[in-house]
């Protein structure tokens, strides 16, 4: 009777399986590491030949515009796996100090589909900055595979590779002697803004080599599909995770480092699942937060309240509705010990960035970056004043706001803010991005180690609540783009009132006017000695160190020494790094005051502190 029950179901359950299979896709991504569209022949003529990816969008859909929001991959990653905007979950900042729980209401979506009967299998990485859930994934690992699957039980898997990551670039003096590239270097082309060097023109090429390399791999792990039999039941994702590790790419957020390749492939049986034909190449706008609730779609799973995304692919997606999408957001803040904080709106061709803290040179030194020789040539080549117009800007503070037409100036080295031409372009994209930073609301007008005190426990909840102060910072922060006449009257109201962070942004405007904000000289002494926050007098002494009307030295050392906090002792080191490097002040630090409590920490250090 045991063994007749058995049998039974046994039967039932390969009967259930069976019509999972028979009703619903395997889902496969296939993920490149650190690669901008650019780097590829399917999107660029001096990309490199990926011919196994070229396949696939000849059979499928390549997408001409598809975003990974922000240009690192811990942000990207918790990005894609919670269809939602990072800056509203904490989960923005790369390498995370905390790690913060998803919201109450909102699941990684491979969890749902699990719920829905799925395989779930990643391969391998994750790198969430919010807390993954134990119900997620049937396996994550360097072994994770969907043939671990049950017989018949649709499956979604995860395919990563490494061979185009940024620490490929991480090649000596010797090496680039030693070991030719594939690629010939004379034929590479070197964007506007990067010097015209031997060694830019090799990092070139060893990158372009890099992408003939993963292509292979891609391939192989097609053909593995084939083999096993589940090709022909398999919708097919490939894309990069963000954009690409040559200089001023990846960990900024210009276009070089947002815009990714996605290929997507729909096999006959499934085909009716989607409108475009085979062969198709799709302007639309897709985002990171948009991919697992396109996924979910061609489950025919709806989209949960909680996400951000929208499907771009499955039932009930509109081919008119899906090609009038032409924006998306990007978002930059930590990447690694380098502080920022901007924010982008792509719109058709023209992209709007909006730099909050301007004076934070992009050159600010990353530990990680400059590992890279071409990073290195590149800073060597700005203190030896070699450098053009356009290859100097890397170096130098930005405008608050940048625009940029794709079209005539793919290298975004043209800002065209001031241009009378594009007022009416420059005015719609500000309106529409401060919209949407204060609808999200965005956490990151505190600072980090305010959210990481007062925010970890529930991000979203805390946004919500202090949505109305948020969108406040956010109007005091905006003064920056006012002229300074019209603007000063509101400074010295945000100095002068009882919200430490309405001073704190006060004084990031200051900064952010320089010299003209002269006339606050005297309120941002008074700041710095006495505010009993101790990050407002951290950003008074940094703009009096800003526009040399006072030694920001003392202030500083002493924040540093009394920091409780390890993310409020990053902070400080930014503005510290940035007065040494680029304002000619000298700091005596002392490590055994800074601990090791954070690995960012001990980079930053090692920089001050050699």
């Amino acid at each position: 009777m045991q063994s007749l029950f058995k049998s039974v179901l046994l039967a039932t359950t390969l009967a259930a399986a069976s019509l999972w299979a028979a009703d619903r896709p395997n889902i496969v991504w296939i993920v490149s590491e650190d690669n901008s569209a650019a780097y590829l022949r399917l999107y660029a003529p001096h990309g490199a030949p990926t011919p196994h990816i070229e396949a696939l969008a000849r059979d499928g859909i390549a997408f001409d515009h598809a975003f990974s929001n922000a240009p690192v991959c811990s942000v990207a990653r918790s990005t894609l796996i919670s269809g939602s905007y990072a800056p509203r979950l904490f989960a923005q900042y790369h390498r995370r100090a905390v790690l913060v729980p998803m919201p109450p209401d909102l699941r990684m979506f491979p969890a749902i589909l699990r719920s829905a009967g799925y395989y779930t299998s990643n391969n391998s990485k994750e790198d969430y900055n919010v807390i993954k859930a134990t119900d997620v994934w049937d396996a994550s690992n360097g072994r994770a595979s969907y043939r671990n699957r049950r017989p018949g039980q649709p499956f979604f898997h995860v395919q990563n590779f490494g061979s185009t990551h940024e620490g490929q670039l991480f090649f000596t003096a010797k090496e680039m002697a030693t070991e030719p590239t594939q690629t010939d270097p004379a034929t590479v082309r070197v964007p506007a803004y990067l010097p015209d060097t031997p060694v830019i023109r090799y990092s070139i090429a060893k990158y372009l080599d890099l992408q003939v390399k993963m292509d292979a791999e891609v391939g192989a792990f097609i053909a593995q599909l084939a083999k096993d039999g589940v090709l022909d039941d398999t919708i097919i994702f490939y894309y990069g995770d963000n954009g690409g590790i040559l200089p001023r790419s990846k960990g900024y957020a210009y276009n070089s480092g947002l815009q990714i390749p996605l290929v997507v492939q729909v096999p006959a049986k499934w085909r009716h699942l989607v409108r475009q034909a085979p062969g198709s190449r799709e302007a639309a706008f897709v985002n990171f937060y948009d991919f697992g609730p396109t996924v979910l779609n061609l489950a025919g799973i709806p989209t949960p309240n909680g996400m951000d995304g929208r499907p771009f692919l499955g039932p009930g997606v509109d081919t008119a509705r899906l090609e009038s999408r032409d924006e998306t957001f990007g978002y930059a803040d930590r990447f690694d010990e380098k502080y920022d904080l901007v924010r982008t709106l792509r719109r058709g061709r023209f992209l709007y960035m909006r730099s909050y803290q301007p004076f934070n040179v992009d050159a600010l030194f990353n530990q990680y970056r400059y590992r890279q020789l071409a990073y290195q040539e590149w800073d060597r080549l700005f203190h030896a004043g070699q450098l053009s117009a356009e290859q100097r800007q890397f170096f130098e503070p930005r405008a608050p706001e940048a625009l940029y037409d794709l079209t005539t100036d793919p290298d975004e080295v043209h800002n065209l803010a001031g241009d009378p031409a594009f007022v009416k372009t420059l005015a719609a994209m500000r309106t529409r991005l401060t919209e949407w930073v204060k609808g999200m609301p965005d956490l990151s007008f505190y600072p980090e180690s305010v959210l990481a005190n007062q925010a970890a426990q529930n991000p979203t909840a805390f946004g919500m609540a202090h949505r109305d102060e948020i969108g406040r910072l956010v109007d005091i922060a905006d003064l920056s783009l006012q002229p300074f006449p019209k603007a000063s009257q509101r400074i010295a109201a945000a100095l002068a009132s009882a919200d430490p962070w309405e001073r704190y942004w006060g004084l990031i405007v200051c900064s952010s006017f320089e010299r003209q904000a002269t006339p606050f000289i005297a309120t941002a002494k008074a700041l710095a000695l006495n505010d009993p926050e101790p990050l407002v007098r951290v950003r008074a002494a940094e703009f009096l160190g800003l526009i040399h009307a006072d030694d920001p030295v003392p202030v500083l050392t002493h924040a540093l020494a009394n920091s409780t906090s390890a993310v409020e002792t990053l902070l400080i080191m930014n503005s510290i790094t940035l007065l040494r490097d680029y304002h000619g002040y000298a700091f005596e630090l002392s490590p055994k005051t800074l601990g090791n409590a954070f690995s960012e920490i001990s980079s930053r250090l090692e920089h001050l502190h050699p």
